[in-house]
């Protein structure tokens, strides 16, 4: 499957980073199965360890599988989404801790009194988590996909719908539905295919310079 012009120097085989990048796919649909809480940990016990600033880890995952719970989250999602979301064997609400400051003694017992700089300051408090929430959402998509799984991410749902709905009294704030399980083979669906066809993407030169 490797498509790459450039000579690789990677350390780990084509085969992984076709798994993980060029033979990826983002699902549409998806074949009989459960996803487990076990995988899910399993691959948050890998991608907890990929960087953010400060170490401040904001994501959080709200595992969306029983019937009362998909209805509640279905009826937020785009018209679009809404059928994908039926069917998904699970579905992940991803989300931002406004309030992540709170566990820094913990992760950054370096960084002594950062918890108390960050408490009074709300607004730096919700960017630093979007940021780095997103970050951490690219390294759990990744996660995912090492675990044989296949993804559908989409953000298109009410997000403030779901704060409401899911986490009302809370610090979380909702970024982005991944749909998870297997993949089928050959399925149309919902007047889709499970996935699309690779559309191209920009070149190095496209999108790198030097000074």
């Amino acid at each position: 499957m490797t498509t790459d012009t450039a000579a690789s120097s990677a350390l780990v085989p084509d085969e992984v980073t076709d798994l993980l990048f060029r033979s990826a796919r983002t699902v549409n649909t998806f074949a009989e199965g459960e996803v487990t809480d076990e995988q899910i940990r399993a691959v948050w016990d890998v991608v907890r360890w990929g960087p953010t600033a400060m170490n401040s880890l904001p994501l959080r995952l709200l595992l969306v599988r029983t019937p009362a719970g998909r209805e509640r989250l279905v009826s937020h999602m785009a018209d679009g989404n809404k059928a994908k979301t039926e069917r998904a064997p699970l579905s992940i609400v991803v989300a931002a801790d406004v309030d992540f400051h709170e566990n820094m003694p913990r992760l950054a017992p370096h960084m002594p009194g950062v918890r108390d700089n960050l408490h009074p300051n709300e607004a730096a408090r919700t960017a630093m988590a979007r940021d780095n929430a997103f970050l951490q959402l690219g390294y759990f998509i990744l996660g995912l996909r090492a675990e044989g799984l296949q993804v559908g991410p989409m953000t298109g749902f009410d997000a403030a719908g779901v704060d409401t709905e899911f986490f009302a009294g809370t610090a979380w704030r909702a970024l982005a539905v991944l749909n998870v399980g297997h993949a089928p083979e050959d399925v149309e669906d919902f007047g889709m295919p499970a996935s699309w066809p690779r559309q191209t993407r920009l070149d190095f030169e496209d999108v790198a310079q030097a000074v």
